[in-house]
Parts: C-alpha cells; sequence; structure tokens
C-alpha cells in the first residue's frame, strides 16, 4: 500500500499570519468589523484579529477566512475499511488527507497532533485541490476521504477538491465527528458520495465530558446525511467507565433504527489507552459482545465489532439468509461474493455502494 507522509510535518515555527487566509463560507457580519461563524454548532462570535475555537477559521478586517486552505499536513493512501466503511467500495483505496484543526477536544482522540495544533504549529506549503484530485487519480484510488481530524474545519478546501474530483469520476468521502451545522452540511452533500460519522456517545453528558459539546447537533447531522442520500455509517468508540453502559448503548441503537433505519451500518470499535484517556483500560471484548447483541436486538441489520482482529463482527453477512458475503482479515478484504449489490445465494438487495 502506498504511504505518503509529507515532509512538512517536520518543520515547525511557521507563521500562519504571513500568509492572508482563504475567504470562508457561512459567516454572518456583525458591527464594529465583527463576524459570527455559522459552520459548526459553537457559532463563534470573533472581532477582528480573533481565531474560532477551531483555531483554523479568523476573522481578518471584518471578513472570515480560512488559515488552512490548501495547507495539507497529511496525505495517505488508506483501504476505505480503515474509515471504517463497510458497504462503501469495499476492498478499494483512498486517498485520505487532512490539514491541521478541529472544533472539538476529544480526550481520546488518536490523532490530537494534528487535530489540536494550530497553523503555525506546521510548516504547509500551497497544494491546489486539482493537485489533490491528480494525485488520488494517480494512486488509483477510487475516493478521497477527508478524515483524520474533523474535516469541517477546512470546509472550503473540501468542497472544492470533491467537486473537482467528481468530474474526474472520484467519489468523495468525509470522516467526521457530525460537527457541522445543518445548512453548511446540505451544501457539502451536493458533493459527497459517503460519510462515516463518529459517534462519541449517546448522551449530553459523555459529549460534555469527551468533547466539550452536545449531542443534539451531532444527530442532526447524522439525519440530514442520511435524508441527502449520501451513504453513512455509524462509528462508535465503546470507552470503559465513559459511554459502554448498556442503557446508553441502548438508547443509540433504538434512535438509530427509529431515525435512520435497520439498513445503515453501526461499527462498535474497541478503545485502547491514547491521549488523555491514557489511565482507562482498553474495552473489554465482552464490553463489544454485550454491544453487538444490543444493535442486534434493536433491528439494526449491519453490526460491526472493529479492533478485535480475528472477530467474526467483522465479516459482512446477508441479513435475510445469514450467509457470509463478506469475509475480511484486519482492513482488507479476503474475499467478496456481493454481485451487483446482491446475495448470491437468496438475491437478497445488499444496502451500500456496489462496484
Amino acid at each position: 500500500m502506498l504511504f505518503l507522509m509529507l515532509a512538512c510535518l517536520a518543520f515547525h515555527g511557521f507563521s500562519a499570519s504571513a500568509d492572508r487566509g482563504h475567504p470562508a463560507r457561512h459567516y454572518d457580519k456583525l458591527e464594529k468589523k465583527a463576524v459570527q461563524c455559522r459552520l459548526c454548532p459553537r457559532n463563534c462570535a470573533l472581532k477582528e484579529g480573533q481565531t474560532g475555537y477551531c483555531r483554523v477559521r479568523r476573522n481578518e478586517e471584518g471578513g472570515l477566512v480560512s488559515l488552512v486552505y490548501g495547507r495539507l499536513c497529511a496525505a495517505n493512501v488508506d483501504p476505505i475499511e480503515k474509515k471504517p466503511l463497510y458497504h462503501f467500495l469495499p476492498g478499494t483505496e483512498s486517498y485520505s488527507i487532512a490539514t491541521v484543526g478541529c472544533s472539538m477536544r476529544c480526550l481520546f482522540c488518536q490523532n490530537w497532533d494534528i487535530s489540536q495544533a494550530e497553523p503555525a504549529d506546521y510548516r504547509t506549503g500551497y497544494t491546489a485541490p486539482e493537485k489533490v484530485a491528480a494525485a488520488a487519480t494517480a494512486a488509483g484510488c477510487a475516493s478521497i476521504s477527508y478524515t483524520y481530524g474533523e474535516p469541517a474545519v477546512f470546509y472550503e478546501y473540501m468542497y472544492d477538491i470533491s467537486a473537482l474530483a467528481r468530474g474526474s469520476g472520484i467519489r468523495n468521502v468525509m470522516v467526521t465527528s457530525g460537527h457541522i451545522n445543518t445548512g453548511p452540511l446540505a451544501e457539502l452533500c451536493r458533493v459527497l458520495d459517503a460519510a462515516n460519522l463518529d459517534l462519541k456517545g449517546f448522551s449530553d453528558r459523555s459529549y460534555q465530558r469527551m468533547a466539550n459539546t452536545s449531542l443534539a447537533p451531532i444527530l442532526e447531522a447524522a439525519k440530514a446525511f442520511h435524508k441527502s442520500g449520501v451513504w453513512l455509517e455509524l462509528g462508535y468508540l465503546v470507552i470503559p467507565t465513559v459511554n459502554d453502559g448498556p442503557g446508553e448503548i441502548s438508547a443509540l441503537c433504538r434512535w438509530v433504527a427509529d431515525s435512520l433505519g435497520p439498513d445503515v451500518p453501526l461499527h462498535f470499535l474497541r478503545f485502547f489507552p491514547q491521549h488523555k484517556l491514557a489511565h482507562l483500560p482498553p474495552t473489554p471484548p465482552a464490553s463489544l459482545d454485550t454491544a453487538y447483541a444490543i444493535a442486534r436486538r434493536a433491528g439494526i441489520r449491519y453490526v460491526y465489532l472493529g479492533n478485535v482482529p480475528g472477530h467474526r463482527a467483522n465479516h459482512t453477512y446477508c441479513h435475510k439468509c445469514g450467509k457470509k458475503l463478506i469475509e475480511r482479515r484486519g482492513y482488507f478484504i479476503e474475499r467478496n461474493l456481493v454481485k451487483n449489490g446482491r446475495c448470491p445465494y437468496c438475491r437478497q438487495r445488499i444496502p451500500g455502494v456496489w462496484r
């Protein structure tokens, strides 16, 4: 697998203020050259010169600008299963990119070194949107994934790349926390093909504790993705003592079944100690098995367990006849029997986007 990590990561001390930012979308102008960003639920009100909670959107002379447009800090080729997306072009590779910045402060973030960074922390050259689309094509990727942090913070860059990529036959994938207002999201969905929305829990208590935000706007984003026709899968990192209670997981599963339907895949992922939760133990496999059973009882047809090598719930089964259709080893496909989107045994349609 091709692996690219931009050399710019090694250079520190670059001042983002040396360059003017790229004009941003989705904000209101206020009195005295103040602005209010309308991109994410924080709706930051910024005086001239101030930067938002995300660290990458700033008021410059009464207009909002992005400080990270074209400023990649990572570009890798990943299997699409790593996002995780199991019902979207399985077995293909996705050109995966990120800039610094995030609108959340997740205590368990595995990419905290870039998500919690500021533009000045990494010296990054400019990469035009057309060069990203061309690089994805040259690498033989079926899609571009906007990932690693919260890609909503580089909204304008993501949108422009996506529009160009579509013209080249490349699909677009957003790996997101769902921390984006529904207006900007509706516009973005016009150029997206798939999304994995990573839930931090299913209560305001979990969201406040883990990410300093609330649950309601995340659920609105999930419904907006689903309604738009963008292929949606959900991730849920099961964290011991934080969001692993049967009551919270039951509430999640009921909501998914009732609000999104039984065909939206749900991935329960095993937590390993990292960042500011290094004191917690890894998720016991039994907790994941319990979450799986709760989801299946709630009527969700495609439930997966991630970060548990060799577990049978990493494979895809036909929800009608029960036959194994896609066999996985980690992030890689060993066998895929889905043909024209159907089970070869009983001809049941399998929801997803298939080659």
